[in-house]
C-alpha cells in the first residue's frame, strides 16, 4: 500500500499530502488514561483480572464542571494500572488493558434505528453524547455535550475541515474515507439545531476533496454545502474560519453561538452520528505519522491507548542518529513530548517525527515581525519583556489570554526567539 503511494518532498522530510491509509495492527496492550488535562481526578471502576468489552464504561474522570466516562477501546482483560506520558508531557495513571483481539462489544453498544434517531431532541442527542464522552477531536477535548446546551438560536452550522498547519491531514483522509458518516452525522445536527444552513470548511487547494464533497451532497439531495476556504495559516482558528465563510468577525472572547453560529470538527461529527447511531463511543481515529526521523511517513488509522513507541515501531521505527524531536500535533501548536512511552489520546491528531535541528537564539532586535503577524492583534514581543520584568500589572494590560497559541511569532521571529513560550509564561501570570 505504501509503494503505491505518492509522497510529497519538503526541505524537512516528507509531507502526507498523498500517503495512502494504513490500518494499523491493534496492539497488544493498550493504556486508558484516567485523569487528564480537563479532569484531574478520575476513578476506575474495575480492576486488575477483569474481563472487559469493547465500549465498556471502565471509569469516570472528574472535570471542575462535569464527569467524563472512560471507555475501553478494546476487549480483552484488566492487566492493573501503569504510569505512561500523556500529550501534555506529564506521566499520568493508565487502566492497562490486554487485548484479546475479539473486539467482543458491550452490550450497551445497541443499534439504534434510523426512525428512532429521527425522533431524538436536541436534549436525547446531547445527553448520548454525553454518556460516550464525546469530545472536541480536532485537538481541544472540550466536551461536546456543552455545544448542544445553547440557548441562542442556530443559524449557521459550520464543520471545520480546514486542518492549516503543515503535516497534518487526519481530517482530509477521513472526509475521504468516511462521507457517508460524515453526511449523516451533518443532519443530525441540523435536526438538533434545526437550521438547514451546514457547510463544511475546506481549504481551497484541496480542489479534489471539494468536488468529491460537492458530489456526495448533491447525490444526499440535502441542503449541505462546501464553504472553501484561503489558503493561509491559521485559516483553521475559530475565529478565522467564521469570517471567512459568513463575513462575521467575532469579538475577544464572544461565543460563535451569539451571532448565532455552532461548529465542530469534522471527526467530532463523525464521532457524534457513531454515538447516537450505534451506541458507540471514539474507540479508534485517523492520525498522520509524519517527519524526517521515521521511516515511513502514513496515515494511520488506530485504537486510542496505544503507546507511541508502538505507532513508530509499526511505522519502521527511528530513521537517522541523530536526537528526536517528538511532538504531538502540528508543528505550530503541537505539544513536544520527552519520550515516546507516550499514550495516544482520542484528540491527537497527528505525530510528528523530527531530526533535531538547533536554531541559535539571539538578542532582540525589536524588527516587529511578531506584531505583524500575530492574527489575534497582540504585542508579543511587549508581553515577552513584561515576563521577563516579571511585570504582572504590564502582562495583564497586554491581553495575553487572547494569545491562540499559533506559534507564528516565533516563527516569524529573525533572532530565533522561542516568543510563543513567553506568552504562554504570560498567560499564566495573568490568569493568577
Amino acid at each position: 500500500m505504501i509503494a503505491k503511494s505518492k509522497l510529497i518532498q519538503d526541505n524537512r522530510g516528507l509531507l502526507s499530502v498523498e500517503l495512502a491509509n494504513i490500518e494499523l495492527k491493534a496492539p497488544e496492550f493498550v493504556y486508558l488514561a484516567l485523569e487528564n488535562a480537563r479532569c484531574p481526578k478520575a476513578e476506575a471502576l474495575v480492576k486488575a483480572g477483569d474481563r472487559v468489552l469493547l465500549g465498556q464504561k471502565i471509569g469516570v474522570r472528574h472535570g471542575p464542571f462535569f464527569d467524563q466516562n472512560i471507555h475501553a477501546t478494546v476487549s480483552g482483560t484488566v492487566v492493573g494500572f501503569e504510569k505512561h506520558g500523556y500529550r501534555n508531557g506529564k506521566v499520568v495513571n493508565t487502566i492497562k488493558i490486554q487485548n484479546d483481539f475479539k473486539d467482543e462489544k458491550d452490550p450497551s453498544i445497541v443499534e439504534r434505528s434510523d426512525e428512532e434517531v429521527a425522533k431524538l431532541s436536541r436534549e436525547e442527542i446531547a445527553e448520548i453524547v454525553k454518556d460516550k464522552s464525546m469530545v472536541g477531536l480536532g485537538g481541544s477535548s472540550f466536551p461536546t455535550y456543552i455545544k448542544f446546551q445553547t440557548k441562542d438560536p442556530i443559524n449557521t452550522i459550520l464543520i471545520n475541515g480546514v486542518e492549516c498547519e503543515p503535516y497534518l491531514n487526519a481530517d482530509q483522509r477521513l472526509m475521504e474515507g468516511e462521507v457517508d458518516k460524515l453526511i449523516k452525522g451533518m443532519h443530525l445536527l441540523q435536526q438538533a439545531f434545526g437550521t438547514k444552513d451546514c457547510r463544511i470548511c475546506v481549504k481551497e487547494k484541496h480542489a479534489e476533496l471539494i468536488q468529491e464533497l460537492k458530489v456526495a451532497f448533491e447525490e444526499d439531495g440535502g441542503d449541505l454545502a462546501v464553504a472553501p476556504m484561503q489558503n493561509f495559516y491559521p485559516q483553521g482558528w475559530e475565529v478565522a474560519m467564521i469570517e471567512t465563510a459568513t463575513g462575521i468577525r467575532l469579538a475577544p472572547g464572544e461565543l460563535p453561538a451569539k451571532k448565532g453560529i455552532i461548529d465542530f470538527n469534522a471527526a467530532s461529527v463523525v464521532g457524534i452520528y457513531d454515538a447516537v447511531k450505534y451506541n458507540m463511543p471514539v474507540y479508534e481515529r485517523y492520525l498522520s505519522v509524519q517527519g524526517d526521523g521515521v521511516v515511513t511517513p502514513a496515515n494511520c488509522k488506530l485504537r486510542i491507548g496505544t503507546l507511541l513507541s508502538e505507532v513508530i515501531a509499526q511505522c519502521g521505527g527511528y530513521k537517522g542518529d541523530d536526537k528526536k524531536v517528538l511532538i504531538l500535533g502540528g508543528p505550530m501548536m503541537g505539544s513536544a513530548i520527552p519520550t515516546d512511552d507516550t499514550i495516544l489520546s482520542k484528540t491527537i491528531t497527528s505525530i510528528l517525527v523530527l531530526n533535531e535541528h538547533p536554531v541559535e537564539e539571539h538578542p532582540c532586535v525589536r524588527c516587529g515581525s511578531c506584531v505583524l503577524s500575530c492574527p489575534a492583534g497582540l504585542e508579543p514581543v511587549n508581553i515577552m519583556n513584561a515576563v521577563k520584568a516579571v511585570n504582572k500589572e504590564a502582562i495583564k494590560a497586554l491581553q495575553p489570554l487572547r494569545c491562540i497559541e499559533c506559534g507564528l511569532c516565533t516563527y516569524s521571529c529573525t533572532s530565533g526567539i522561542r516568543v510563543t513560550d513567553y506568552v504562554r509564561r504570560a498567560k499564566i501570570i495573568a490568569k493568577l
